[in-house]
């Protein structure tokens, strides 16, 4: 009678560690909790130098070579002043190279997307989750070229791979000035190996600027404790004492025909 008791609290303790990720040795080691698909809160690069990738990329195609001819990376001068990077010109830093930027970003989850936010530029880029297909052809041509590109993305396990296309190809790849072409696509792989910390794999898929696939170096993103981003007691990495936004450099074009212009003249920019 007391082995058949003894084996009912043992086949009950089993139970338990199936449904209690505290009371298994399958509970991180630290102690801490957490969920491997919720990358919600503030995160912050480590370290990092601003490359996409490792020092050597592939070679550079003909129209590779050309898109960087003329370009000076701030690295390669006394004074960064004299660099002609599109950003130090109050332009968009571009994607993948604001996810370089030594600011803060928060990443907010809803069923349908992820958003990452980013304290430089005051940025928002949207993830999608809700199942629709990456654009190609010639919805890709109508969608046109943009900053940030067009993202989709899925859960591959506790994996959340993210693909863009449809880069303007103004914004450099990196801090080092590597380019990348409309029609280029980017993967992003992020994998939350505990409760603070966050990997990222990148690889460009460039044929038009590069002779071979580029996989990136891992990055890693360190989650921030509320004290670095609260400001005057008030939270939020939008909370400091300065916007880091700059203008377009299609401002021209588009923002003085669309809005300055006709605001000048009283005429109305709505149908």
């Amino acid at each position: 009678m007391q082995s058949h008791s003894i084996r009912v609290i043992i086949a009950a303790m089993s139970v338990l560690c199936v449904l209690s990720l505290t009371a298994c040795a399958g509970a991180p080691e630290d102690g801490s909790q957490f969920d491997p698909r919720d990358f919600s809160g503030v995160w912050h690069m480590e370290g990092g130098s601003g490359q996409f990738g490792p020092p050597n990329p592939p070679a550079l195609t003909s129209a590779g070579m050309a898109a960087m001819r003329g370009r000076i990376p701030s690295r390669s001068v006394d004074d960064p002043s004299l660099s002609n990077d599109p950003s130090y010109e109050c332009n968009p830093e571009g994607f993948p190279k604001i996810l370089f930027d030594a600011e803060p970003m928060e990443i907010l989850q809803l069923p349908d997307r992820m958003l990452q936010t980013f304290q430089w530029e005051g940025r928002i880029r949207y993830l999608w989750l809700d199942g629709r297909e990456l654009p190609t052809g010639e919805n890709l041509e109508n969608l046109g070229p943009a900053w940030y590109g067009h993202s989709v993305a899925e859960w591959k396990g506790n994996t959340l791979v993210v693909n863009t296309v449809g880069f303007d190809d103004r914004a450099w790849l990196d801090r080092p000035g590597h380019p990348r072409s409309f029609n280029a696509r980017i993967e992003e792989r992020y994998q939350r190996l505990d409760s603070d910390t966050i990997e990222l794999r990148l690889t460009l898929y460039d044929p038009e600027n590069y002779s071979d696939t580029w996989a990136g170096e891992p990055k890693i993103f360190r989650r921030l404790p509320s004290d670095e981003y609260t400001f005057f007691g008030w939270e939020g990495i939008f909370s400091g004492t300065t916007e880091q936004i700059c203008a377009p450099m299609n401002e021209v074009e588009t923002y003085n025909q669309l809005f300055r212009d006709p605001g000048a003249e009283g005429i109305s920019s709505t149908p």
